[in-house]
């Protein structure tokens, strides 16, 4: 599987990266992001509205007394699909976060040096 796809971000919870045969020039790709058993194909705008919405969901911390909060899921995150909301536990949205972040940091930096190199 590793020839098929370029890997951009992995964690202990989850990887992105991008299917090679999915790169149109012209086009940004779609990322796919697969954490606990499910997969989200996200353009690079929905990602940060994604990482937008991990972060308000750390602000609010439902959880802050609960005894439970690593392991308890009580917290609800809503992803870039209106449809789609994840029920996850404080450990769950800390890996995600990570996985996340770690994605948007990868790919700023790739345009950052590709576009160093064009100059």
């Amino acid at each position: 599987m590793d020839q098929d796809i370029n890997k951009i971000y992995h964690n202990a919870y989850g990887v992105s990266f991008i299917w090679k045969e999915n790169t149109p020039k012209k086009q940004s790709p779609k990322i796919q992001i697969i954490f606990r058993d499910m997969g989200f194909y996200l353009t690079y705008r929905e990602i940060v509205q994604f990482q937008k919405q991990i972060r308000f969901v750390q602000s609010e911390n439902p959880c802050a007394c609960c005894k439970n909060k690593d392991r308890s899921r009580s917290m609800l995150l809503k992803t870039p699909f209106s449809q789609v909301d994840l029920a996850i536990n404080a450990l769950e949205l800390r890996d995600i976060y990570d996985l996340i972040t770690g994605t948007l940091f990868h790919l700023e930096l790739d345009n950052y040096v590709n576009e160093i190199c064009k100059n």
